[in-house]
């Protein structure tokens, strides 16, 4: 797990190009940010806290170290976002602290080749390490073009988080209210 782990140790090597992928999953005028929901976004800074609920009033559950992670939006209010993270871990976030990018991230161990093309048997052009993040182009027939620095690959969908479209954390039961959990600390390398 990423909790009490430096940033830096999780990402030293690896940068994340950001985008506006935040209407990746298209407009939703039923929302009150008028985007659909579940969409993936990226924490907009180093230090963000999760709550038990949308509001400063709720108790602090743990503090997110990692400015570029991607976090899918399950559920929003006007100025609160409902958050599933990689790790499994539901909380609300205020929505200033989320932007919008096309960051995904490799939450299984082992480093994963990324392919000239999107195929198991094409040559491999780089590697994203465990915990490694990188902006995602395209996916297309259960494969995603990604780019880890100037490297720019074919990696499987079902080996990044923030690729799929369907809901990550249905049916996980948020963290207990009131519980302070620490710090979860995953993201990507940069100020």
């Amino acid at each position: 797990m990423f909790k009490g782990k430096t940033l830096a140790s999780l990402f030293a090597a690896l940068a994340l190009v950001g985008g506006c992928g935040g209407e990746r999953a298209g407009r939703d005028v039923s929302t009150p940010s008028g985007f659909a929901v579940p969409r993936y976004l990226m924490l907009r800074f180093g230090e963000i806290n999760a709550r038990a609920g949308p509001s400063e009033d709720h108790a602090r559950l743990w503090t997110y170290h990692a400015k570029g992670m991607p976090v899918q939006v399950i559920a929003e209010t006007k100025e609160w976002r409902r958050i599933c993270d990689p790790e499994g871990g539901i909380s609300w976030v205020a929505s200033r602290m989320l932007e919008g990018g096309d960051g995904v991230i490799r939450i299984k161990p082992g480093t994963l080749p990324l392919r000239r093309s999107a195929s198991p048997a094409s040559g491999v052009v780089a590697s994203l390490a465990p915990r490694g993040l990188a902006h995602l182009d395209r996916c297309e027939n259960g494969w995603c073009r990604v780019k880890v620095g100037r490297a720019v690959g074919w990696a499987p969908m079902t080996e990044l988080w923030g690729a799929d479209p369907a809901v990550q954390c249905a049916g996980l039961p948020a963290p207990a209210a009131g519980l302070d959990q620490g710090a979860r600390r995953m993201g990507g390398a940069g100020p």
